[in-house]
């Protein structure tokens, strides 16, 4: 599984952040530092309510 953001539509609300610091990792001014990411496996579950909580439904799940 595979996460991708649109990075540059990031508001800075860091609710996917507060769901998982791991997989959202936030810059100095609060905004999601990256636009993929490679789900650890045993990390899915934590993958989709991140994407879920983020209210610019920027977030999206690849599954492989």
């Amino acid at each position: 599984m595979k996460i991708r953001i649109e990075k540059a539509s990031c508001a800075g609300n860091a609710r996917c952040a507060a769901v998982s610091e791991e997989l959202f990792p936030l810059n100095e001014d609060g905004y999601i530092a990256v636009d993929k990411v490679d789900v650890p496996e045993g990390k899915e579950q934590l993958a989709r309510r991140g994407a879920r909580a983020c209210p610019e439904r920027i977030i999206f799940i690849e599954e492989e």
